[in-house]
């Protein structure tokens, strides 16, 4: 990453740390117009959910609803392989995970975009069935593994049918928390389907700088197929300074700055996860309880 690349690591640093003193509405806001003023060239790529998982899964009998809204506000400014560009495109996300047991979970995806001049559109849908590791095995690290697959609009994406799987390890120790989620790509329909298998490694660490928030940084990237990686040029790589408000163990609010450092990533974007946990009866005549983990 080139010096100017650091500056705007530096000052987006600085904007994280002060708007950990407004409310969650008011930090997402005032972060969105002040990076409004940045610019640098990018190409096109998809954020829809900008999001490193941890390992934990939906408790049974419980429904996680979020919504991701992601902004770019400088990425690329013209069509390119029939995509529509992202620059001050608005990427809206709702996911919605049901618990299955201890140990499984089902979510389903729902990605819309707007365009600055062509309205509100649908995008495409995921869903991803994941499993992990009981509590009960003692394991000295959390360990967690999704698979996720879906469709997704030639206007809004090279490769229309996708597949992932992602391994997730994760790890608190003390005020610090580590999570890597190394995730394997394929495409099954569109321009990368000769490539293979792709490597799209994310990872997050935090600090728990009090009871309720945590700051900390996450890295996206995808490094191209395994095969042989693309030249860095070519790979997609961001670096989010990022805040994570603990607003009762119903809510769930991420909230994050990325930085692209490479040619072919959207270099400047916004995002926000706001997200609400909602646990069901456990008989007809139970009353509604959102208080469960």
């Amino acid at each position: 990453m080139d010096e100017y690349g650091l500056q705007k690591i530096n000052l987006t640093m600085a904007l994280i740390s002060r708007t950990t003193v407004f409310p969650p509405s008011a930090a997402c806001a005032l972060a969105f117009a002040l990076t409004a003023s940045f610019s640098l060239y990018a190409t096109a790529q998809d954020n829809y959910e900008i999001q490193v998982y941890g390992s934990d899964t939906v408790p049974p009998r419980s429904t996680m609803v979020e919504i991701h809204s992601n902004f770019t506000v400088e990425g690329s400014k013209t069509v390119q392989d029939g995509v529509l560009p992202t620059n001050h495109a608005e990427h809206e996300t709702l996911e919605i995970t049901q618990g299955i047991n201890d140990w499984a979970e089902v979510g389903f995806y729902v990605f819309s975009s707007i365009q600055p001049d062509g309205g509100w559109q649908w995008v495409g849908d995921h869903i991803r069935p994941r499993v992990r590791v009981p509590e009960s095995w003692r394991w000295p690290v959390g360990v967690s593994l999704s698979t996720e697959i879906g469709y997704q609009r030639a206007a809004f994406s090279t490769d229309t049918w996708t597949w992932e799987i992602r391994p997730i390890v994760d790890k608190k120790l003390g005020p610090w928390y580590f999570a890597v989620n190394p995730a394997l790509e394929r495409s099954w329909h569109g321009q990368t389907v000769n490539q293979g298998v792709a490597f799209s490694p994310n990872a997050k660490f935090s600090y728990d700088f009090t009871r309720k928030i945590a700051g900390g940084l996450e890295y996206y990237a995808s490094y191209g197929s395994l095969d042989g990686f693309l030249p860095l040029r070519d790979q997609q790589q961001q670096f989010f300074p990022a805040i994570d408000v603990d607003f009762g163990p119903q809510w769930e609010f991420n909230f994050g700055v990325g930085l692209g450092a490479t040619r072919s990533t959207d270099h400047l974007i916004v995002k926000c996860i706001i997200g609400r946990r909602f646990s069901w009866p456990h008989g007809s005549g139970a009353k509604l309880n959102n208080s469960q983990q």
